[in-house]
């Protein structure tokens, strides 16, 4: 491992040195070059030894300027305290292009010093656009450290959801393997989960109790696997979720129900620090509803709802607030509402997909063999009645893995146009949720680990008909 650290660090123009105890960063201006882009390659497209060069260099260098996996626990426990709020944190799926995706991020947050943003991947994500948890922390690391952002980096497992088909078949096994791909994401740095055991709610039961039990039961149980897996230095910032996101609304007493019975239970369990965030359905869903035209439906938005959620968090719970999901597809004068709410965090994914899918600058041929390839493997997507713009927008993530190669190589003037477009729609988000000047915020209230690469785990077992979770 020396050796190949050795290599991959000779490609950055005399910026570290490799010593007998680590990395020693001599220059870290010269980390924002082209030579990080090609070491985050190697992290990604490289053989077995140099992409394990590359991601143990990747999280060593971030780990001397401050580019550190870190747990949003603190921050949120105190929002729940009332020591700080009026901002609400966006919680970005990248799926496609993600390391140009995650610097249009920086580059954005940079310009508002802004740091209280959460990175993520779904489980379903993490097998159709091919990023297992260990590359895409390092990506993300490579991504800030060419941006020359030196900031805590809050990497997420959003939705590690429970399948309720397979939940019915064998409860024990698919219970076993969230829990296992929980385990490899902590081990990868991602010290943020998103525990998602919503889809075992059942509204048949008579009481909201009955209701959410196999919920906060699940839910308890895998907060205390997480506990057991995180490191020493970090409490894992853990959120539940009491409502699948596109169905029913949630309401105040369900989340006392589940509250209760969460607290209940995992205080049985043992002395456990619970969540400090919980995620609500309020009239959004994944990726949006799209019209046979393939545009997209309006949305119901109940903000009322969200804002009674997220204050019944705080004071009845000393939980950061409600987390929306489904949020990316929403008109954008909906945004300014969130963070005029007190809403904790959002979820946004889809519409960064769009932008790349849409770009004029994407090669027209190079979309369409991607639709082509849809047609022949993803026709299990299309529904009866879909008109071919429903089919490719619902579909069209489903590309992103198989020709994930292809668009990381696509020319650099391409990939640059797009990103600047990127940015630009950071750039508003991040305005409207108010996450300017947070930087300090998250410094004073973040403990940074001092955690050395080899936390990585074996990778786990992951069905490519996983549940579809990604907003």
């Amino acid at each position: 491992m020396q050796s190949v650290l050795g290599q991959e660090a000779a490609r950055l123009n005399g910026a570290v040195r490799v010593t007998a105890h680590g990395i020693d960063v001599v220059n870290a201006e010269a980390l924002q070059s082209e030579a990080m882009d090609e070491l985050v390659r190697d992290a990604v497209f490289g053989d077995e030894a140099v992409r394990s060069g590359a991601r143990a260099l990747l999280w060593e260098l971030g780990a001397a300027v401050g580019v550190r996996p870190a747990s949003i626990h603190d921050l949120y426990l105190a929002r729940g305290r009332g020591e700080c709020g009026g901002f609400t944190v966006p919680a970005i799926n990248i799926r496609m292009l993600a390391y140009d995706s995650a610097r249009a991020v920086f580059r954005a947050a940079l310009k508002c010093d802004g740091a209280a943003i959460l990175l993520e991947i779904a489980r379903s994500e993490i097998a159709y656009t091919d990023q297992r948890p260990g590359e895409y922390v390092a990506v993300m690391i490579g991504a800030a450290l060419r941006e020359g952002y030196h900031f805590p980096l809050f990497i997420q497992g959003d939705h590690c959801q429970v399948n309720a088909k397979k939940y019915q078949a064998n409860p024990e096994a698919e219970v076993g393997e969230v829990k296992k791909l929980i385990a490899e994401e902590i081990a990868a740095g991602f010290f943020n989960i998103d525990v998602d055991t919503s889809t075992l709610v059942d509204l048949s039961f008579p009481s909201l109790a009955e209701q959410q039990r196999a919920n906060y039961e699940r839910a308890a149980e895998i907060t205390r696997s997480i506990r057991k897996h995180e490191p020493d230095e970090v409490t894992v910032s853990v959120g539940a979720e009491i409502g699948e996101v596109g169905f029913k609304n949630s309401t105040v007493a369900e989340l006392d129900a589940f509250m209760g019975g969460y607290n209940r239970t995992l205080a049985a369990m043992g002395d456990y620090v619970g969540i400090s965030k919980i995620s609500v359905q309020t009239g959004t869903s994944h990726g949006g509803v799209v019209l046979p035209d393939g545009s997209i439906a309006d949305v119901k938005l109940d903000i009322a709802a969200l804002e009674a959620l997220s204050h019944r968090a705080r004071e009845g719970y000393g939980l950061a607030g409600a987390v929306q999901h489904g949020a990316s597809t929403l008109p954008s004068n909906a945004f300014g509402n969130f963070a005029r709410v007190e809403t904790c965090e959002i979820h946004l994914a889809t519409n960064f997909q769009n932008i790349v899918y849409d770009h004029p600058a994407l090669p027209a041929a190079l979309r369409a063999r991607m639709y082509a390839w849809l047609d022949e493997h993803a026709q299990s997507e299309r529904k009866p009645a879909d008109s071919p713009e429903q089919f490719y927008y619902k579909a069209r993530k489903k590309a992103i893995g198989p020709f994930k190669q292809e668009l990381w190589s696509l020319p650099a003037t391409v990939r640059q146009q797009i990103g600047a477009d990127l940015e630009q729609t950071f750039t508003f988000l991040f305005e409207q949720l108010r996450i300017g000047n947070t930087a300090d915020l998250v410094r004073r209230l973040t403990t940074l680990p001092t955690l050395h690469y080899g936390l990585i785990a074996p990778a786990g077992v992951l069905a490519e008909d996983d549940p579809d979770a990604g907003e």
